[in-house]
């Protein structure tokens, strides 16, 4: 495990309001591995992605602030959200390439006594968690091995698109093995890294609701007990409309969805309320069994 371990913090809007159990769940995790996760002060919304193509230049003051936020207290910034961190890294990489751009930015910023020097990386938690406090931290925590529990890891297709540097693009990795850390079994799951619909759940219902139960669909067949995800709108997508898809396309898609922090805090041994499983729309007792509770 890499010493050291603190970051600043940066929770995003839906993580602290509709999506609480992710934000909960992340922070007592990280407690339990020994990650510092030092909310930035005064942070505001990313403007996440839908913002960047109405103004994408007002959209990067808005990542930029956060940038020098985290920059100012000299901590790299880790973000939960898949939305907010690729938004975070597309400013992060642009500010860093296009001088110009960055004065502009830095322009804008100065109305507010801040500048970014882009002195910090942008990281997730889930990275932070495998490539950062590792394999033996993760299995030397578990209290309760999730033996005979079958996971379908679903990533989404932002976190490693179209930053790869972490992990595969089309077939990545990491929940997998966090899994299979946690003592529970990760399936095939073809559509691991497919777009959920994203916004289009309510914008375009039946595109988006046909693309989530594709997902839900996958994940059934392939024999998994519950879906882990690293996205609160790809959570939401997957969990919240599971009755409405069931009968718009006619399938049987009731399955627990849960945040990866989440199933790592069932095998940590955390109490329930540490985890805000109270707050799962599909009942979980399929993985709290898993434990013995």
């Amino acid at each position: 495990m890499t010493e050291n371990l603190t970051f600043a913090y940066y929770p995003g809007c839906s993580a602290t309001s509709t999506n609480r159990a992710y934000d909960v769940s992340t922070r007592n995790v990280a407690k339990v591995l020994g990650i510092g996760l030092e909310e930035l002060n005064d942070w505001n919304c990313c403007g996440a992605s839908a913002y960047l193509s109405v103004d994408e230049k007002k959209a990067m003051v808005f990542c930029a602030r956060n940038l020098a936020l985290a920059e100012k207290e000299g901590k790299d910034i880790v973000a939960i959200c898949s939305g907010c961190y690729v938004v975070l890294r597309k400013a992060n990489q642009h500010l860093a390439e296009d001088p110009n751009l960055a004065a502009e930015i830095n322009k804008s910023l100065a109305a507010g006594g801040m500048s970014y020097q882009n002195s910090i990386k942008v990281r997730h938690f889930l990275d932070i968690t495998v490539h950062e406090a590792g394999q033996d931290a993760v299995r030397d925590r578990v209290t309760h091995p999730l033996t005979g529990l079958k996971v379908a890891p679903y990533y989404g297709c932002m976190i490693s698109r179209p930053f790869n540097e972490v992990d595969d693009e089309e077939s990545p990795r990491m929940m997998d093995d966090l899994i299979e850390w946690l003592g529970a079994t990760a399936v095939l799951f073809p559509l691991k890294s497919k777009c959920c619909g994203g916004l289009m759940m309510t914008t375009q219902p039946p595109v988006g609701q046909q693309l989530t139960g594709y997902i839900l669909r996958s994940a059934k067949e392939a024999g998994a007990d519950c879906i882990i995800t690293a996205c609160p709108l790809c959570q939401l997508n997957l969990e919240a409309y599971q009755d409405t898809i069931g009968k718009t396309l006619d399938m049987d898609c009731r399955i627990p969805v849960l945040y990866f922090t989440q199933l790592m805090g069932v095998a940590f041994g955390l109490d329930k309320s540490d985890l805000a499983l109270k707050e799962c729309i599909t009942p979980v007792e399929t993985v709290l069994s898993s434990r013995g509770t």
